[in-house]
């Protein structure tokens, strides 16, 4: 089985410590047990589009979320997510990690990928959140 992770990354390809919707672009990776392959890289067109009034903004959630499912993504990989984690969550499996190198993040699929398939091939409405650090941790998302 063969995930696409998407990457939020800065100007300087790497992780910011920001929400994953405040990413300049995504970085797309086919990943499965045996490769991690380059797909292609999106530019983010929701990055500033937020409101003013509320954090969390639903309908920068529903623009990304329809962007990235269009391109088959499974798996969202960020430093940080906000409130729409608890949106994003029924479409794809948010990833949480530490390191800023999309490199140490790409060691760290290889090595720890197999749980986050285990998740896809469930199927659930609602999609566990992966901690990823020196280990790795399945957390539910609370409503």
């Amino acid at each position: 089985m063969s995930l696409q992770c998407a990457f939020s990354l800065d100007l300087e390809n790497q992780f910011p410590n920001a929400h994953f919707g405040d990413a300049d672009f995504f970085v797309v990776y086919s990943c499965d047990s045996e490769k991690i392959e380059f797909r292609n890289k999106i530019p983010n067109p929701f990055k500033d589009k937020h409101s003013e009034d509320t954090h969390g903004d639903q309908n920068k959630a529903d623009g990304i979320i329809q962007l990235l499912k269009e391109e088959g993504i499974n798996v969202l990989i960020s430093r940080q997510f906000g409130p729409n984690i608890k949106r994003i969550n029924k479409h794809f499996i948010p990833v949480m990690i530490s390191a800023e190198d999309p490199e140490q993040v790409i060691q760290i699929l290889k090595k720890h990928g197999h749980w986050i398939e285990e998740e896809w091939e469930k199927a659930t409405s609602q999609y566990k959140l992966f901690k990823i650090k020196a280990g790795v941790l399945k957390l539910r998302i609370e409503e």
